[in-house]
């Protein structure tokens, strides 16, 4: 098991290994620790812990693929990768997607992106 994080993500899941993979691959993290209900991804910068939803609530959960995007959440992270054509194309091979709309803050650009699942996160890399 990882030490314990000052800060991180937790996300829930229906495919709990297809969502773990996804992330790992994206964010560039390793898997430090997974049990048959969470998966621990982890990185130099964030931890992100992936929770199977529970039977009971996953079977009233219908997943299409093509995911459809879920813009209702009232929250989003974001992560820092060092490019963003890269992880469209990682993304895109495990089921999710990076969306063409580009903004641009101090010293880096951003999009948004979805995971196989349909939530929504961005992606930040670095401005030239």
């Amino acid at each position: 098991m990882t030490s314990p994080t000052r800060a991180g993500v937790f996300i829930y899941a229906k495919d709990l290994p297809r969502v773990a993979a996804f992330y790992a691959a994206v964010l560039g993290m390793r898997q430090v620790h997974a049990t048959d209900e969470m998966a621990i991804l982890a990185s130099a910068d964030l931890q992100l812990l992936v929770h199977r939803i529970p039977a009971h609530i996953a079977a009233d959960i219908h997943i299409e693929t093509p995911p459809v995007r879920r813009e209702n959440s009232a929250i989003k992270f974001f992560a820092t990768v060092a490019s963003l054509t890269e992880a469209g194309a990682t993304a895109a091979s495990l089921g999710g997607a990076l969306f063409d709309e580009r903004w641009h803050g101090p010293g880096f650009v951003v999009c948004n992106a979805m995971d196989p699942e349909g939530n929504v996160f961005q992606l930040r890399e670095p401005a030239a």
